[in-house]
């Protein structure tokens, strides 16, 4: 947006310093260089700072700048101007205040040039106060002046005023250039405002800018956030320059809109031109194909990603842990986490929390807290992280403490914050605890409860059968109860039999969700344990007559390489014979434990031995037989369910777990089930 810095230097005495500070300089011997010069004059301390700044090191150019200052030098414009574009590099808003300051103190506050790089040092460090004093302060405006206060607005998520801005520059007769066009576009984007984006595009080719990429990209974005595909297809497709700029533009589209092919079409073409592709390419590719489900692919591009020898960053990396987290595949994760160690990425805050609630998602908790504490520094979003990773384990104690050592520690929690403490303390039954913390977010932290946060505590006090105490939360919660507390309330109603408040909650969740099949299942089956045969039947006919379609249990285990996935009744996975055989053996064992099976949670017209084999075949328990069959030395598996556990199920896998003699964790959708010596750590409370 900037011009280059001028460049109105003389020659300078020190010919080895100048060499030093050029485009191919060593930034190191510059420094040293500078440091041998007995009295530096102004244009030393400005091509030090600049060579700082374009070498990827802002915060050291400004170190340059305060020794400047200290030692009493008086800046000039083209010294102001240099430690501005380096604080904008930074986007330290402390730092830029005081460069402002010191350009009204030098006499510069009606200077052009500077004026517009401390609107663009502004809209970086986000703060469009000061960039609106700055404009408003000069004299005299050009294009680049109305085109950073637009690109501020922007940046500080103010569209409309962006827009204005362009409104009113239009009124001045300023004439847009190219970068403006690019600039403000997507505030046109922000705000779904596709009359004015069109409008833009009607300048755009009245005038032959079409042609410029940067344009060109910003409108295909303008047009597919505004769900205009068809229109972004066709600017991408009368653009003569095939940029990867453009084509990373389109694939987002693309991806965003399920067009998950069209996509990878581009990324093709963009592979076969000759230009080398970037990060931002292979990213946008990677992080589409996750965003769709398509995990192979996503596996697929990655590999042939370092193939090309491109290596992962940190984008592509947090783009891929998700993938471990979608298959629970804690073996790759530890992969990219030996990856991340070998190329020194750990220092990252992001990468260290994804990490963190990888292992948390992929059942191995400890793990999870080693890398936690490795952390040098924790933010909000790590403090939750590890909190929320407790939470979903049933460690609420230890939810707990997490959460008032943050707290010590001076870390500010936030609404996610309580959420997390406040699921523990319903998981692990700490209802008063959770009570307290409740009632303590807007008198102690200022945090105003949500719906989310007494859904938590309807949750916590129904897991601890205080259902009429959880009935009278509801009803005196100050926003409309949510679909959240009276599942909790329903989910309650099925493990303490009361029939009377199910139909209640049952009754409200159809309301407030009714294509949600799950809510039509729990209430049939809370009517069907009961013997309310008709009831249950009329809820089954009921989700036949609008359409509701179950979604089919799936369940998963990775053994080595290789993710392994099961269905109900599953007879297609090499080991099927074996399995079944297993489940029969195992199962004479667990009877003469003490195991009884559930029928009364199969609604079918089965006779017993029936209803006791359908059972047999759901898919968790299938994944836990084949894991075990497969244990090679192990001493716990890992199943992931993309539904809730079945009470059969659990009750099985109790007993199994006790018999075998091995730890067996599931994660359903709600939390982890750790299998122990015949308990699980949700006390057969989920």
């Amino acid at each position: 947006m900037l011009s280059k810095l001028p460049s109105r230097f003389g020659l300078h005495p020190n010919s080895q310093f100048m060499r030093a500070v050029g485009p191919s300089g060593d930034i190191r011997r510059a420094r040293q260089l500078f440091d041998e010069i007995p009295h530096p004059d102004i244009r030393s301390w400005t091509l030090l700072i600049t060579a700082y700044t374009k070498s990827g090191f802002p915060k050291e150019a400004l170190e340059v700048y305060d020794e400047l200052r200290e030692k009493k030098v008086l800046p000039d414009q083209l010294a102001l101007l240099s430690v501005t574009k380096a604080c904008a590099a930074l986007g330290n808003l402390i730092k830029a205040k005081g460069i402002h300051e010191d350009v009204i103190r030098y006499g510069y506050r009606a200077d052009l040039l500077l004026g517009n790089a401390l609107i663009d040092m502004y809209g970086k460090c986000k703060y469009a106060l000061g960039a609106r004093e700055v404009f408003d302060n000069l004299s005299a405006k050009d294009v680049i002046s109305w085109t950073s206060m637009s690109s501020c607005y922007v940046n500080c998520k103010l569209p409309s005023e962006a827009l204005i801005m362009f409104r009113e520059m239009g009124l001045n007769g300023v004439r847009p250039n190219p970068v403006t066009l690019s600039t403000v576009l997507p505030a046109c984007s922000d705000l779904k405002s596709l009359n004015l984006g069109r409008e833009i595009h009607g300048y755009i080719v009245r005038n032959g800018i079409h042609d410029n990429v940067y344009v060109s990209s910003a409108l295909v974005d303008m047009y597919a956030s505004c769900s205009s595909i068809k229109q972004a297809e066709m600017v991408f497709n009368s653009t003569r320059q095939f940029d990867y700029v453009l084509c990373n533009v389109i694939m987002s589209a693309y991806f965003s809109n399920t067009e998950c092919d069209k996509a990878l079409r581009i990324f093709d073409q963009l592979r076969k031109g000759r230009t080398k592709l970037n990060h931002d390419s292979w990213n946008s590719v990677i992080g589409g194909c996750m965003q769709n489900g398509r995990t192979d692919k996503a596996l697929q591009i990655l590999h042939e990603m370092q193939q090309s020898g491109v290596k992962p960053n940190k984008i592509t990396i947090t783009s891929v842990l998700p993938l471990c987290i979608d298959l629970g595949s804690i073996r790759r994760g530890k992969e990219i986490h030996g990856f991340l160690l070998r190329h020194l990425f750990l220092e990252d805050e992001t990468v260290f929390t994804a990490l963190v609630f990888m292992y948390a998602k992929c059942g191995d908790l400890e793990l999870s807290n080693r890398v936690f504490y490795m952390m040098p520094k924790k933010d909000t979003i790590a403090w939750n992280t590890m909190i929320i990773g407790n939470s979903m384990h049933g460690k609420g104690e230890e939810a707990l403490l997490l959460f008032h050592e943050m707290v010590s520690s001076g870390v500010k929690p936030n609404s996610v914050t309580f959420t997390g403490v406040l699921s523990g303390c319903s998981h692990s039954q700490l209802v008063d605890k959770g009570l307290m913390i409740f009632y303590a977010m807007r008198k102690e932290h200022g945090v105003e409860p949500d719906s989310e946060h007494y859904s938590c505590m309807v949750d916590a006090l129904s897991r601890a059968g205080r259902l009429e105490q959880a009935y009278n939360f509801i009803q005196n919660m100050p926003m409309k109860p949510s679909a959240g507390a009276w599942g909790a309330l329903l989910g309650a109603c099925r493990v303490y039999k009361n029939v009377k408040m199910a139909r209640v909650a049952g009754k409200q969740l159809l309301e407030i969700e009714p294509e949600n099949a799950g809510n039509y299942v729990l209430l049939s089956n809370i009517y069907e344990a009961a013997k309310l045969r008709e009831e249950a039947s009329e809820i089954r006919k009921l989700m036949r007559e609008r359409g509701i379609m179950k979604v089919p249990g799936c369940s998963w285990i990775q053994v080595k390489d290789k993710v392994h996935t099961f269905v109900v009744g599953d007879k297609n996975n090499a080991q099927t014979a074996v399995i079944y055989s297993f489940l029969t053996e195992v199962g004479e064992k667990m009877r003469l434990a003490g195991y009884l099976p559930c029928t009364d949670l199969v609604g079918q017209d089965l006779d017993a031995e029936e209803k006791e084999y359908s059972l047999c075949n759901h898919s968790e328990r299938l994944a836990v037989a084949f894991g075990i069959l497969n244990l090679d030395g192990a001493s716990s598996i890992r199943v992931f369910k993309n539904l809730r556990i079945c009470g059969d199920c659990h009750n099985a896998i109790k007993y199994l777990a006790k018999i075998v003699g091995v730890q067996i964790i599931v994660r359903d959708p709600l939390r982890f089930h750790h299998f122990k010596d015949g308990l699980c750590s949700c006390r057969d409370f989920w």
